[in-house]
């Protein structure tokens, strides 16, 4: 398994209530799967999936990638994991405003030095995204589809085993947001595991299993209808 989560919980206080955001899940995913957390605004997803990629530390429960557990890393380590190992698409616009598309994707070079350039497999996968001729183009000159998809180019830049997207259609159009869909269904028939969280019924039809997440917990869990159907 690329990632296992064993009975996570995260609790913050509200006002003298204490309030779980995530309540006792636990969940695996292997290479190649394309894995659907669905449920309406609130219900956790986006605790879950900080958890998941290490960005937030649960109060109860384990996470580890690839036989890896979380709790023996350190912050460096970490960070090494989710720039070198782990893809992850934020909720809404995350490209940098005073950088190029092609410059907004070679990013995690630049915060990760390492051997070789970049660059040429970066205007590569804007080729794979269809948008070549974009990269020399500045965020405020692309649709959000566009943006969207420089944003996935940049997270593939590493070549990650999982690929982690927060509600990456919440704000397209329906025939964008299938545009998107398509593109993860190949990147997971291409070997990398892929979660997304999504309030979009029709978008995670297009995942091999789905995950119904309710006040902080997994309350049911399904099969999509598969890539490309």
């Amino acid at each position: 398994m690329i990632l296992t989560a064993q009975a996570l919980r995260k609790q913050y206080p509200r006002g003298e209530q204490v309030f779980y955001a995530v309540d006792g899940v636990s969940l695996t995913l292997a290479a190649g799967e394309f894995v659907c957390l669905t449920g309406r605004s609130g219900c956790g997803k986006t605790t879950l999936l900080n958890i998941l990629a290490g960005l937030l530390t649960p109060d109860a429960g384990s996470v580890s990638f690839a036989g890896q557990e979380y709790a023996d890393l350190d912050d460096k380590a970490l960070s090494r994991l989710r720039n070198t190992r782990l893809g992850y698409i934020t909720q809404g616009q995350s490209l940098l405003a005073n950088f190029t598309a092609l410059q907004n994707v070679v990013l995690p070079y630049a915060l990760r030095r390492r051997p070789g350039n970049p660059a040429n497999r970066a205007l590569a996968l804007l080729e794979q995204m269809g948008l070549g001729s974009a990269a020399a183009q500045y965020p405020a000159s692309l649709s959000g589809g566009e943006a969207r998809r420089v944003a996935i180019a940049r997270a593939l830049l590493p070549e990650p085993e999982l690929l982690i997207a927060d509600e990456p259609t919440g704000d397209l159009d329906g025939e964008t947001a299938a545009e998107i869909m398509r593109i993860f269904a190949a990147i997971a028939e291409q070997g990398t595991a892929v979660l997304m969280a999504t309030h979009d019924t029709a978008a995670a039809r297009y995942g091999s299993r789905i995950l119904t997440m309710r006040a902080g917990r997994l309350v049911k869990v399904g099969g999509g209808r598969g890539a490309g159907t």
